[in-house]
């Protein structure tokens, strides 16, 4: 039950791309009000029922989550982006690949060794995210940098997903996500301000794209998978998110009849595959141990 939970927060995630790209306000500003909206409806649950949580966190958990909170929020920022200059598939498949720099960090920071299966499934994924960054496609004005932008999107993610394995050990799905997406807010409004970026005057429209996006990605999406830290390992949420870029992806063929290319499918097919090669062998690992 727990692992289907996590599954449909994927399907609810995938809805953020086709949010963004229908929205005209710039991604720092979209992220800001994501956040902030968040933040607004977890409080009275939040402040009313895990008071005493709030008070008994001890200051490691709170550096913890503020950390973790200032990643999410440049990933989102990293992201939305990375979708105004490529394709939906693209940015998607490349911010997914944050189980590769989980990885490549337990392995350079944690001295992990990993065994000759999993590193040719890195790889494999890791040459299928070169294939797609370096693809050109009529969706986006500027494909590469959109590509890039979602691979840096992936790299911070992975850093909060590390985090928040650490996190989720000691503090509430409730709690965690109030702290790290009120921290997440609190960092993309300050990279706004200081770039200038118009942050009032956004539209209608826009205001609704901002409480769909604090609904049904953020609340109905990361939220899960944040709760979801505490009981499945690390490997697999970012495994079952390998759903997201094709949900993302037919919903944008669909809507807005985007053809990313065959060296993004392609490219996309191949990343996938490796990732799922990972999680498998990962967890063939840890039964064995």
């Amino acid at each position: 039950m727990k692992r289907l939970i996590v599954i449909l927060g994927v399907a609810a995630t995938a809805t953020s791309a086709i949010l963004v790209r229908y929205s005209t306000a710039p991604s720092l500003v979209l992220v800001m009000y994501r956040m902030l909206l968040t933040v607004a409806l977890l409080a009275p649950p939040t402040l009313l029922k895990n008071r005493q949580e709030l008070k008994a966190l001890q200051r490691r958990d709170w550096l913890l989550c503020a950390v973790s909170g200032i990643f999410i929020g440049l990933h989102f920022a990293a992201y939305f982006e990375a979708l105004k200059w490529t394709s939906i598939a693209a940015a998607v498949v490349l911010a997914d690949t944050e189980v590769l720099f989980v990885a490549f960090a337990t392995v350079l920071i944690f001295r992990r060794k990993l065994s000759g299966k999993a590193w040719i499934a890195i790889w494999l994924a890791f040459g299928g995210s070169i294939v797609i960054a370096a693809a050109e496609t009529t969706a986006g004005a500027d494909p590469l940098r959109g590509n890039l932008l979602g691979l840096v999107s992936a790299m911070l993610m992975a850093v909060y997903t590390m985090i928040g394995s650490v996190c989720r050990k000691r503090v509430s799905t409730t709690v965690y996500t109030f702290l790290v997406y009120g921290m997440a807010g609190l960092t993309v409004t300050t990279v706004a301000i200081f770039s200038g970026t118009q942050m009032t005057n956004i539209g209608a429209m826009n205001w609704a794209i901002c409480l769909g996006l604090a609904i049904f990605p953020t609340l109905l999406g990361h939220s899960v998978f944040s709760w979801g830290l505490k009981y499945l390992p690390p490997t697999f949420i970012s495994t079952a998110k390998l759903l997201e870029p094709v949900l993302a992806a037919v919903m944008g063929w669909l809507l807005f009849r985007e053809n990313p290319g065959w060296q993004v499918v392609v490219g996309g097919v191949i990343v996938v595959v490796g990732i799922a090669l990972y999680g498998r062998v990962e967890a063939a690992e840890k039964e064995e141990n």
